[in-house]
């Protein structure tokens, strides 16, 4: 990934290529949280780029619900 600066403005080929590298890696598993964490940005800034980007983003993960009867 490239090397970033917390907090500073992303644009043009730099935002590019960041978007790939976290497409690549969200579509291999790792979740927005670890992404965000590992890129030091923000969870809403990495979902942004990842929706921008076209990828399906994956619902929430914990337990399935089950209907009691």
């Amino acid at each position: 990934m490239p090397d970033l600066k917390k907090g500073a403005r992303i644009t043009g080929t730099q935002r590019d290529k960041l978007a790939g590298d976290l497409k690549k890696k969200y579509e291999k598993g790792a979740s927005i949280r670890a992404l965000a964490e590992s890129t030091g940005r923000s969870y809403g800034f990495v979902h942004r780029v990842l929706s921008e980007t076209g990828v399906t983003l994956r619902g929430r993960g914990g337990a399935t619900r089950t209907k009691k009867k």
